[in-house]
């Protein structure tokens, strides 16, 4: 076999990790990098850079190479591939392993992308795409499922965004369409749906025909710990993936790779070179994310460490080019080992970021490799020039040690302000969801259906003490008097209720942080006020503690007062017991009770008013408001987070401070909107989620039709679901998730309901409508409870 002289294009991580795997074959006799990096200046004689020429200036690319007898291209990153430098070197004459300027596209366009995948069935997430800003915009204020935004052209691996929200979603598509943060790559966007699932990435080598897969990887994008913040060209990645069963592979080249190569190769674009795919595994099962038509950064880093030693990447490649990938006489063969790779960062990557900052790097243990990707060699010293700077990948007989040894040769790396994720691989150590034991309230402790059998036995016995204006029902939001059936003729109807914080009071004692439960106090109840159309008038609190903590007991009282003045209510008195010997160090419980008046007209809910086709609007909730807490804790405890670790579902706060946000009090909102008459009923999505707290303003021949994917789950529910392995209709019934209260309406009614609570500061969601009763039990029928799968 003919010796190779190869030109290497680029200047990254990647391409230090391929000049240091070809310049381990013994077919290749020299390698040249343009411009390449600090790293490549260092692996051997064989290799050397070149900066005298620019990457992108092509013809001069052509020239270099005939001048200097080379004979084999390996471009590394996307640009010169979607730029066509494959058909310069090929009217040259000159072998180049990569694909032409027709099957770039592939990369090059997203759109183009998605569209071939649709042509040849290929599944993937569903998307639309448009040059049109506004109709783009038009798009997004249509729809209600979270999506994914792409800018169409090359953005360095930057160009997806996944907004939480869509006011999120409307600011990415301003930034990409009309603000241009990705220059022209941008003029096109590609919207498609959010999937749900693991992601992870395979590169595989083709000749146009057949295909050779290295082991799956997972790359983490985000900048910061637990996948948040802003995305990066890629912060780290381990192989092979937890998911990567020989089934799940057999079925991704089946559905996915080989369609795909045969496709192209059937529109007359074949594709020779490396074919990253991106993919989603799914409940439906893998979903292809996007191709990228080279080698993957920091993919690269960490697989070819796995190739076997008589593997010879240059044969593989010139086999490609050649077109005899399957010939039996070509090795192809990966270790049984992991690998990992931590990627560090110059400090403020990926915004601003210094450059030319002096870097020491010692050497590494055997079997790490330090691969350089932003270094530069200047008067001698090695600098920083980019913003991923450099990498540490190491290859043992498990993931962990793998991990571990990358994370020592991290520490062989020096020089300023450098920054590097501490959580590689993390998704790994979580066991799957489906190992996990389903939580639920009850395992947590609470049965609702005890709940619910409880008032039923005691009804009786309640309704036994009834007086004259007080019939004494239970099983609503608040009880009722009315004065008017006594000596107070044209009295008003009092409204109470009774409620307390329950054992969110343990994050508050371990956070050492009292007043939002006591606004938790007082929202539990004034909102209930509410559902039956009273306005709060005065207020009542009970603290019972072994021993008074004043710091602890003012906190609290102080919030109480806080959700009185939020509620417009008076705080007019109070009861603290202490106990010793019942509570325990620390230890208190809390109860309230508000008391609020209503007209005779002004009774909720109105049942004899409503009707089919009805509408449901939802009111957002501020985060888990104060139920379901014994089932959090319980998630929490199992997890690997603490309550003093930053949010996984909101860097910006603690786990415990964020759980600590207080219920949302609606009064003043809510009551505008009822004194016009425009609400029929209203429901206050507590302990029973929607499924227990919606029918019980209902009358018994109508049900909630509610429609779950209407609005976004909230990240902090993502999370309890994802890590509690809580099932959807159980979601449903534990937590308000994102809806603190539902209000009927008449359709006619909705528009102004929606301005006027908008107005006063709601976040409203038309969520469902009222439909016929099947079974008496049906009072709420869930759609779509798979979109929170």
């Amino acid at each position: 076999m003919a010796t190779l002289r190869v030109l290497l294009v680029g200047n990254g991580g990647r391409e230090h990790a391929l000049a240091w795997k070809l310049s381990q074959s013994p077919i290749v006799e020299s390698i040249i990098v343009i411009p390449g990096n600090g790293g490549t200046a260092s692996i051997g004689t064989k290799v050397s850079n070149n900066s005298t020429i620019k990457a992108d200036d092509y013809p001069g690319l052509v020239q270099f190479a005939k001048d200097n007898n080379l004979n084999f291209v390996v471009p590394g990153p996307e640009a010169p591939l979607v730029d066509g430098i494959k058909d310069y070197f090929s009217e040259a004459g000159i072998k180049c392993y990569g694909p032409s300027l027709l099957a770039a596209r592939m990369e090059g366009s997203k759109t183009f992308s998605k569209d071939f995948m649709k042509r040849h069935n290929i599944p993937t997430a569903a998307y639309e795409n448009f040059s049109s800003y506004e109709q783009a915009k038009k798009y997004l204020e249509s729809i209600n499922h979270n999506v994914v935004l792409k800018a169409s052209g090359l953005a360095a691996g930057k160009g997806v965004i996944i907004p939480t929200n869509k006011e999120e979603a409307l600011d990415a598509l301003k930034k990409i369409m009309l603000d241009k943060d990705f220059d022209s790559a941008g003029d096109e966007i590609v919207i498609e749906e959010f999937l749900e699932g693991d992601e992870l990435s395979i590169l595989s080598f083709s000749d146009g025909f057949s295909i050779r897969s290295l082991p799956p990887a997972q790359d983490h994008k985000r900048i910061f710990d637990g996948d948040e913040g802003p995305n990066t060209g890629g912060m780290g990645c381990y192989a092979p993936t937890r998911l990567a069963t020989p089934a799940l592979i057999t079925e991704i080249e089946k559905t996915v790779l080989q369609p795909t190569i045969d496709g192209m190769r059937k529109e007359k674009f074949p594709f020779v070179g490396t074919l990253f795919t991106g993919l989603m595994i799914t409940k439906d099962g893998p979903k292809c994310l996007e191709y990228n038509v080279r080698f993957g950064d920091p993919e690269t880093q960490t697989l070819l460490p796995l190739m076997s030693a008589d593997t010879d990447l240059a044969e593989v490649m010139l086999a490609c080019t050649s077109g005899y990938l399957d010939s039996q006489d070509v090795i192809f063969k990966v270790d049984d080992r992991f690998s990992a790779t931590v990627v560090v960062a110059a400090g403020g990557y990926p915004d601003a970021y210094e450059k030319g900052t002096p870097m020491k790097v010692d050497a590494a243990a055997a079997g790490t490799n330090i691969f350089h990707a932003g270094t530069i060699i200047k008067d001698g010293q090695l600098q920083t020039s980019g913003g991923r700077v450099i990498a540490a990948q190491s290859s043992a007989e498990t993931l962990q040690e793998a991990v571990n040894r990358a994370y020592v040769g991290v520490g062989c790396i020096k020089f300023d302000n450098m920054f590097y994720r501490k959580d590689i691989a993390h998704r790994a150590f979580k066991a799957p969801a489906a190992t996990k034991e389903a939580l639920t309230y009850a395992s947590a402790g609470v049965s609702i259906d005890a709940g619910n059998q409880f008032v039923e036995r005691i009804k009786k016995a309640i309704a036994s003490t009834a007086q004259l204006g007080a019939p004494a029902i239970i099983g609503g939001f608040g009880g009722e008097v009315d004065l008017s059936a006594g000596v107070w003729k044209d009295g008003p109807v009092l409204v109470g209720a009774i409620d307390g914080v329950g054992t969110k009071l343990m994050i508050a004692l371990t956070m050492k942080k009292h007043d939002t439960v006591g606004q938790d106090l007082v929202g539990m109840n004034v909102n209930d006020l509410l559902c039956a159309g009273a306005t709060p008038s005065f207020f009542l609190d009970y603290i019972g503690c072994s021993k008074l903590n004043l710091e602890n007991s003012a906190a609290f009282v102080e919030g109480v007062a806080q959700g009185c003045r939020l509620a417009e209510c008076a705080l007019i008195g109070g009861e603290t017991a202490e106990m010793p010997g019942l509570y325990q160090s620390e230890d208190y419980d809390a109860a309230g009770a508000a008391v609020g008046f209503r007209s005779q007209t002004q009774g909720l809910p109105k049942i004899n008013d409503m009707a089919e086709g009805d509408v449901l609007l939802g009111l957002a909730s501020d985060g888990v408001h104060s139920n379901g807490f014994s089932l959090v804790r319980k998630i929490v405890e199992r997890s690997s987070v603490s309550y003093f670790d930053p949010a996984p579902w909101d860097q910006s706060t603690s786990v415990g401070l964020s759980l600590l946000k207080p219920t949302r009090i609606y009064v003043k909102s809510v009551l505008k909107v009822h004194n016009q008459g425009l609400i029929l009923g209203l429901s206050h999505i507590t302990g029973g989620g929607l499924t227990e707290n919606v029918p019980r303003m209902l009358p018994s021949h109508l049900a909630a039709e509610i429609d779950i994917a209407s609005w976004q789950h909230p990240p902090v529910f993502r999370w309890l679901k994802k890590e509690g392995n809580v099932e959807s209709a159980e979601m449903a019934r534990a937590f308000n998730n994102g809806v603190g209260m539902v209000a009927v309406v008449k359709d006619v009614n909705v528009r102004q309901a929606i301005v006027d609570l908008e107005s006063l500061g709601e976040r409203v969601y038309v969520i469902g409508k009222l439909v016929p009763r099947a079974k008496p039990e049906e009072g709420c029928v869930l759609k779509n409870l798979s979109s929170w799968d």
